[in-house]
């Protein structure tokens, strides 16, 4: 149980990777936030259900390549 207040997000809400990090290793990669979710640097993440959720980096609007 979180003991924040306000309480972090749950580990199966939208905005879980909002909550606050317990633990943090970037030599590894990787932060245990407070619900229980692996966030690694990739933007991964291992949630303590077991599931995998896939890299979610945002992708640039703008090609690379064009031209101004």
């Amino acid at each position: 149980m979180c003991p924040h207040q306000p309480p972090c997000p749950s580990h199966d809400a939208p905005d879980r990777d909002a909550a606050l990090t317990l633990a943090r290793h970037p030599e590894q990669g990787w932060s245990l936030l407070c619900n229980g979710v692996v966030l690694f640097d990739d933007t991964g993440e291992l949630l303590p259900d077991g599931e995998v959720i896939a890299p979610h980096r945002p992708t640039s609007a703008r090609s690379a390549t064009s031209a101004a």
